[in-house]
């Protein structure tokens, strides 16, 4: 199936009581037993549940993946992904990637043994540099939060695959309608489905897929053990945003370049940060890599001619607000609000300054973002 049709299709065919042309929801913890060792394929909920595995079917497809489990949170789902590691690995990550990524690896893995280098991972020659004996994983986040740097996949997997790394991509940015890690060789996927995935804005989850028998087994394994699955009632809105995905990225990445397209043109804005508009650094490399150029755009406002709570309170279409890839837009400052667990010299390093804005565009009328972003911006 083409993406459209596997996004509306599959997974969804699991009630053959009643032939529901929608996926019903199992909410049930415990399932019976036909006799002692003998089930129907589920036993309890935190394992194994029908309204989830139908989401992980139709998840794993998209991405092109064999196995997906799904989890309560898109931090579950991080967290998952670290421990397939072991006490005194070594984990080599972008310097600029999503606050509550690098607030997990900087503040909470180490108590475990984990250590990390937060490198620009658009350099091979400094990703190279990082690398230790104790190395395992090369953690891949592309288009950067919020920056939107592009990182150049195929490279990243040649490095690890040299050195016996385990290579995670964060897609959340892109959604597997523009963009699939696992053709470009990555062995782990994973995504915040609270965005783009899910895209209604009313559920938190994650997901992790792979096409690697072993990890997915561990994978498996891990969610289970420590009880990070995500809940029937969660996974059924993710099934049924996910329906949309198509049609909605679709609206977001026209939204996001006429956005991108004003924001370059405005003298308020001092950098755009989208890789769509031609004079991108990572352009070219994103039209390779990607099947488009997603709905999240970044710029920097001109915050000594107008102060951001001044534009804020001016907005009037855009919610002020984190999170992302709903069908409402959103601005955000990453310096306070989605990067602000990261200490200011790591904010600094990574170009994120008090000015640095994050929006989320939505799939609203364009004519009304770019009308509200202009009577913001004075």
């Amino acid at each position: 199936m083409r993406k459209d049709t596997a996004a509306v299709h599959v997974g969804v065919a699991q009630d053959t009581a009643f032939n529901s042309v929608t996926t019903p929801i199992y909410p049930s913890s415990t399932f019976a037993f036909d006799r002692v060792g003998e089930t129907r394929g589920y036993d309890y909920t935190r394992s194994g549940n029908p309204t989830r595995t139908a989401l992980e079917q139709n998840l794993a497809a998209l991405e092109g993946g064999t196995f997906a489990r799904a989890t309560c949170t898109g931090m579950a789902a991080v967290s998952t992904a670290l421990f397939l590691l072991s006490a005194g690995d070594h984990v080599i990550a972008g310097n600029d990637i999503y606050g509550g990524s690098y607030r997990l690896f900087e503040s909470v893995m180490p108590r475990f043994g984990l250590t990390f280098s937060f490198v620009d991972m658009r350099d091979e020659t400094e990703v190279r540099a990082a690398i230790r004996s104790e190395t395992r994983m090369l953690w891949i986040e592309t288009p950067s939060n919020p920056l939107l740097n592009v990182v150049d996949i195929a490279a990243m997997v040649a490095i690890a695959r040299e050195h016996g790394l385990i290579t995670v991509a964060d897609n959340t940015f892109l959604s597997p309608y523009f963009q699939r890690p696992l053709d470009l060789g990555v062995d782990l996927v994973l995504h915040s489905t609270t965005k783009y995935l899910n895209g209604h804005s009313d559920v938190v989850g994650g997901v992790l897929i792979t096409s690697r028998d072993d990890i997915g087994q561990e994978i498996s394994h891990l969610v289970n053990s420590m009880g990070l699955a995500n809940s029937p009632f969660d996974a059924w809105l993710v099934l049924r945003g996910v329906k949309t995905l198509g049609p909605r990225m679709r609206a977001h990445e026209r939204n996001a370049a006429a956005v991108a397209r004003f924001l370059k043109g405005h003298p308020k804005s001092l950098r755009t940060y989208y890789p769509g508009l031609a004079d991108h650094p990572d352009h070219e490399l994103a039209k390779r890599q990607q099947t488009g150029f997603g709905g999240m755009v970044s710029f920097d406002l001109d915050v000594d001619a107008i102060n951001p709570d001044e534009f804020f309170s001016r907005l009037r279409v855009f919610i002020l607000a984190e999170s992302l890839g709903g069908v409402e837009s959103l601005v955000e400052q990453p310096w306070t609000m989605s990067h602000a667990g990261m200490s200011e010299e790591a904010r600094r390093a990574a170009g994120i300054s008090p000015g640095t804005m994050r929006l989320s565009v939505g799939i609203e009328d364009p004519e009304d973002l770019l009308h509200d972003l202009a009577g913001a911006l004075g």
